[in-house]
């Protein structure tokens, strides 16, 4: 934020006395993000409620770069920090509406393994996928986040969508351009929130089910390590991007304190106060192995943001070690 704003007492801009929600400057982001790594955002905002959010989003200068953050998972903040306003969904878009027949109207915040169990809970089936993705709604439907054979824009049929004046307004899933963890949103919009439509369920049968997920999550993933979840989207074709990256041998591979999991090749843990470099160095290495080594050149799942540090840290320098 410019330095025209300044942080008040009630965590307002000044002259902005309305504005209800918590204001930061110079705020880590390693406390906001699942790998609990990266810099320091110029101004944090944790908005109120949805009237707060459209207040504080009206007061922004045009000019002012804005990024969302809801739990921080699938995201790598840059050492150098981000230049601008984080705003999170956290609190403000947290809202899980009272089902009407089998439709669900969620607002942009709510963490999707909350969706499942309270979809569940009304016996509604067909969201039990989502107990084992890690984010909010809002970042499943910015990368159409998809599991076990179920993508989150399969259920949407209609979204609400911000703007930079803290306007809403409706849109249908046939306005978006919708591929495989992509989803073509025009520029200074976001998620609201969205209407999933499910199907009557058996309430015993979805609650097992996600039960299932989470069982088969813990056993594959390494939870008790921070980590963004997937790195790499699976390649076209039928391909893994765990397995093809395991075929190269680099399971286990560490760049100063970030390592690729030994529980699951598709995963990096900071295991030992990594920093962001250390994950986007590894992250390079792996790109160019199993490019050399099998034709195929991953892409990152992963939303990377934010600047560069300003000199060099110890991944820049580094090289990648093998086991310990």
């Amino acid at each position: 934020m410019n330095a025209a704003h300044r942080e008040t007492a009630g965590g307002g801009l000044a002259g902005d006395g309305e504005l209800r929600g918590a204001l930061r400057f110079r705020e880590s982001m390693s406390r906001h993000t699942t790998l609990r790594l990266g810099g320091v955002a110029d101004c944090y905002y944790e908005a109120e409620d949805l009237d707060d959010l459209a207040l504080f989003l009206r007061r922004l200068p045009a000019e002012e770069p804005v990024t969302w953050v809801g739990r921080g998972s699938n995201l790598l903040v840059r050492d150098g920090g981000i230049r601008g306003v984080v705003i999170s969904t956290r609190r403000a878009l947290a809202r899980l509406h009272p089902p009407a027949g089998a439709r669900v109207y969620i607002e942009a915040g709510v963490p999707c393994s909350r969706i499942a169990r309270i979809c569940a809970g009304h016996g509604l089936a067909g969201a039990e996928f989502l107990a084992g993705i890690p984010g909010t709604l809002g970042g499943a439907l910015a990368m159409n986040a998809g599991a076990h054979g179920v993508e989150i824009w399969e259920l949407t049929p209609e979204v609400r969508l911000f703007d930079r004046r803290g306007g809403t307004a409706r849109a249908l899933r046939r306005d978006f351009r919708i591929g495989y963890r992509s989803v073509g949103l025009p520029p200074d919009r976001w998620f609201a929130g969205a209407v999933l439509e499910l199907r009557p369920g058996n309430r015993e049968a979805c609650v097992s089910r996600i039960r299932e997920i989470l069982a088969e999550r813990a056993a594959s993933q390494p939870l008790g390590q921070p980590n963004c979840g997937s790195v790499f989207r699976n390649p076209a074709g039928g391909y893994h991007a765990a397995r093809l990256i395991e075929q190269c041998g680099l399971k286990g591979l560490r760049v100063g304190g970030a390592r690729v999991s030994r529980k699951h090749a598709n995963f990096i843990v900071n295991e030992d106060g990594a920093t962001a470099a250390d994950i986007e160095t590894l992250i390079r290495h792996i790109q160019r192995l199993v490019q050399r080594r099998c034709g195929i050149l991953l892409t990152p799942e992963l939303r990377i943001v934010g600047e560069p540090p300003t000199a060099p840290g110890r991944a820049a320098n580094g090289h990648a070690n093998g086991g310990e």
